[in-house]
């Protein structure tokens, strides 16, 4: 039993990965179960023993994304006990995610999630909120340890750093992949972590863009 539990949930993810690969290519009109399952290499009929309906493979991949978003959390929580070191590499991870999952955007953005079906909608904001929650707990620690100036807001210090990534994240997706969005990132977070510090900021223009963040 516990040997075909194993198996199903080994399928179910290579069904989710498919679709998410049909996505990337033909966006969510092209999701079908009849092209993910030829991704699959199943026959369509394969696919109902899993799921019932292109809705439910959609309800699906929004689970797999809080599975991803969630699970670069628990690794980087892993790999050190930094909190600053921490909220780079998962920016770092962050990045990797969109660059090798374009299909991820176009799931979260699409008519099926924002338009009639409120409740998936309100399933993303729920994970992002999630998401955001462990970013300002990584924070919150490092203001505990004097990394972080203290006057600054961890929920708020959040936002900003999904936002690091988002408008960088559009333009290679806009671009076809032709913006660096890694190196932007990681420009980005080097002008940002040294904006927060706690101390001398060190240069004018990192202490320029500290006082905005307190200001907003």
């Amino acid at each position: 039993m516990a040997r075909e539990k194993l198996d199903t949930e080994v399928r179910q993810e290579q069904i989710l990965e498919a679709a998410l690969d049909v996505v990337s290519r033909k966006g969510m009109k092209g999701l079908n179960l009849g092209a993910v399952a030829r991704r699959v290499g199943l026959v369509p009929s394969a696919l109902y023993r899993h799921f019932d309906n292109k809705d439910g493979i959609i309800d699906a991949l929004l689970g797999l994304i809080e599975s991803r978003l969630l699970g670069n959390v628990a690794a980087v929580r892993h790999e050190t006990k930094d909190p600053l070191l921490a909220l780079e590499l998962l920016l770092r991870r962050h990045v990797r995610l969109i660059r090798e999952n374009a299909g991820i955007p176009r799931v979260v953005f699409s008519e099926e999630v924002y338009g009639a079906n409120s409740q998936r909608k309100a399933q993303v904001y729920e994970l992002l909120q999630k998401y955001l929650g462990h970013v300002a707990g990584f924070f919150g620690e490092a203001q505990q340890d004097g990394l972080v100036r203290t006057d600054l807001s961890p929920d708020e210090l959040s936002v900003m750093f999904l936002g690091l990534v988002q408008p960088a994240a559009i333009l290679w997706h806009v671009s076809d992949g032709g913006f660096d969005v890694t190196r932007q990132a990681e420009k980005a977070w080097r002008v940002f972590s040294e904006a927060i510090r706690n101390g001398e900021c060190g240069t004018p223009e990192t202490e320029e863009f500290a006082l905005a963040v307190k200001e907003n």
